[in-house]
């Protein structure tokens, strides 16, 4: 009987797009906010660094703005949730709510066994196999739409997603056609602790049982020669 693991996942980062539909001075963000960095000479964008939740914000002067580093996509709201706050808090005018689109989230994920990338990349449709170059397959699921990065050692990474249950919809999937394909190499269940005790004592009652029917029982005629001795000693 071989063990059926359950996915272990977890989400990495989540990437979401904003928008605010009005310009913002940076200049005045950089002068009126703590833990922002804004060098316009190196980079056209204000990085605004929240540490709850921990995530970076890019924020240009045409309203848009990029989150990253959020681990779910409520996180990631609220990340930019806070920024519009702080914003106002300083006297920088939004006058609307911020337009909020997830575009990229990025899980990592262990099946709980080995993989047989060498018949992965035989059998499974658009794939990319390459170990000279790169230890991982490259797998192009097409619905969900993701790509997944599937390594021998059972891990995989999941990035394209624009939904968390798209993350977990993939994970799923690809473990079920692993699993139908042979690919996942399951490792044998261990008996329960008390199976084996139940199934040892089994063994050993019936290995008891067919020795008292094969040797018969001894009537006590006579006592063995160190009987004799044993009892004078303890008479002496």
């Amino acid at each position: 009987m071989s063990s059926l693991p359950k996915p272990k996942i977890r989400i990495e980062n989540v990437v979401a797009s904003v928008t605010v539909n009005q310009r913002i001075d940076l200049d005045r963000v950089a002068r009126s906010l703590l833990n922002v960095e804004y060098d316009p000479e190196q980079f056209p964008g204000l990085v605004y660094r929240l540490k709850k939740p921990k995530t970076a914000t890019l924020i240009f002067n045409s309203g848009k703005m990029v989150c990253t580093g959020a681990k779910s996509e409520a996180e990631a709201s609220r990340a930019v949730h806070r920024i519009i706050e702080h914003l106002r808090e300083a006297n920088i005018q939004i006058t609307g709510e911020p337009i909020i689109t997830v575009q990229n989230i990025v899980a990592s994920a262990s099946l709980g066994a080995e993989l047989n990338l060498e018949l992965a990349a035989y059998s499974l449709e658009n794939v990319m196999y390459e170990p000279e170059q790169f230890p991982g397959l490259i797998y192009r699921m097409k619905d969900p739409k993701v790509v997944i990065l599937l390594f021998g050692s059972g891990k995989l990474v999941c990035t394209g997603a624009k939904k968390e249950e798209d993350v977990y919809r993939a994970v799923n999937n690809v473990m079920k056609t692993l699993l139908d394909l042979g690919i996942m190499k399951l490792k044998p269940v261990p008996a329960a602790p008390e199976e084996e005790t139940a199934g040892t004592e089994a063994v050993k009652a019936t290995e008891d049982t067919s020795d008292l029917e094969k040797e018969p029982v001894m009537e006590e005629k006579e006592k063995p020669a160190d009987a004799d001795s044993d009892t004078d000693t303890l008479s002496l």
